[in-house]
């Protein structure tokens, strides 16, 4: 819920901390944003149009496949490298919640920020966890919480913000990014003419937090699904291939696959700390 983190958010007009009011965040300046019935708040500014948002239908499938367990181990991982003691989690370009409910579920005693700039994503997750708050908010401008707040982020599959992450972060906090490799969802990338893996995706990682974060430690988690048709057209509707794909030709491209598919998922998960 909003009422567990509102202290560790910060107004995006001029930073000043909020009070909760009823259904109505205020800053100690004066800037109020009304919370939605579903339980999140866009913090959301000016006239700017905002980062590339998961549409609705994208949304629905990214619940429906990992509501069905499919990237389990990597939810356990991703769970299992939070920091011990931990008493906020921020996940920037959180989608439905999904990794951010089972950090939580980890840590008992922490609280956890959702960020995302899909309201759709948002409303998910806003129900995603009892300890969770729901923020709308862009990951590539400045984001709504406090300096030094936030022991653990969380980067799952998003864009990276360097400065506003090493800025949120505490001195010993720790940054957890989550990125597919080159053999991600095989044979259905070449079956169905799905959006590869740059190769230099590491790489540009890697520059993306370069001055600002130090790398600790790195591993690939690779594992095996049976997946049916439907899970299929999820997968492949919940990530960014469906932003390149005529849905009803996908439709029909999964149509002619067996009626399952053993199918690999591979990622690699990075873990940051900041620079002293």
């Amino acid at each position: 819920m909003l009422a567990d983190v509102v202290e560790y958010l910060a107004c995006p007009v001029c930073g000043a901390g909020f009070d909760l009011d009823e259904r109505v965040l205020r800053c100690s300046q004066g800037h109020s944003f009304d919370i939605a019935r579903q339980g999140y708040v866009s913090l959301l500014t000016g006239s700017q149009a905002p980062g590339t948002a998961d549409s609705a239908a994208m949304v629905a499938a990214r619940e429906a496949f990992l509501g069905a367990g499919y990237f389990g181990p990597l939810a356990e991982a991703v769970a299992g490298a939070c920091r011990t003691g931990a008493e906020v989690v921020a996940d920037a370009g959180a989608g439905t919640g999904h990794y951010l409910a089972g950090a939580l579920d980890r840590l008992p005693g922490a609280v956890g920020i959702a960020l995302d700039v899909s309201k759709h994503a948002i409303k998910r997750a806003a129900r995603a966890h009892p300890r969770l708050g729901a923020v709308v908010a862009d990951v590539w401008r400045p984001l709504p919480v406090g300096d030094g707040t936030v022991d653990v982020i969380l980067n799952v599959f998003a864009p990276r913000n360097g400065a506003e992450f090493a800025r949120m972060l505490r001195a010993d906090g720790r940054l957890i990014v989550v990125t597919p490799t080159s053999r991600h969802l095989e044979p259905l990338v070449e079956r169905l003419g799905l959006l590869s893996v740059d190769e230099s995706k590491e790489r540009r990682v890697a520059e993306s937090l370069s001055g600002r974060f130090v790398e600790t430690g790195r591993s690939v988690h690779e594992f095996g699904m049976t997946l049916g048709r439907g899970a299929v057209e999820a997968v492949v509707g919940m990530g960014p291939s469906a932003w390149h794909t005529d849905p009803e030709v996908m439709r029909r491209k999964v149509a002619d696959l067996p009626e399952v598919s053993d199918v690999t998922a591979s990622f690699r998960m990075s873990i940051f700390q900041p620079r002293p």
